[in-house]
């Protein structure tokens, strides 16, 4: 049997610099990044006394913390290296969905915030 799950990460808040408009690189906002992953979960589906067979989702934070913290243009960069940073560190993950959302962007009108989404897959 090949049982799979999705681990979502939800909302992780976290300051940041980017944007295209040099004062979004200075100024820098807050970001929202949703992860959501397809996992192998076999092994820890019947076995509970370790984090052997699944993923540590703590991972998933610490892979967004180091990649978030550099400053780049698009958030399309910054999605699709979370997306690729956790498939080559996490080898139970299958596929994986990144939610940059930016909080306040320089449109000239009152918006909430924009998004990116990525997915990408072994």
């Amino acid at each position: 049997m090949n049982r799979t799950a999705e681990i979502n990460v939800a909302r992780i808040k976290l300051y940041a610099y980017h944007g295209c408009h040099p004062q979004e690189q200075v100024v820098g906002g807050d970001f929202y990044v949703t992860i959501s992953a397809k996992t192998e979960v076999e092994e820890s589906s019947w076995r509970d006394d370790c984090l052997d067979g699944t993923v540590d989702y703590s991972c998933f934070v610490s892979i967004t913390r180091r990649e978030m913290a550099i400053p780049s243009n698009l958030l399309e960069h910054v999605a699709a290296r979370i997306a690729s940073a956790i498939l080559a560190e996490c080898p139970l993950v299958l596929k994986v969905c990144v939610t940059i959302e930016k909080e306040n962007p320089p449109l000239g009108v009152l918006c909430q915030g924009i998004s990116v989404k990525i997915e990408q897959t072994r």
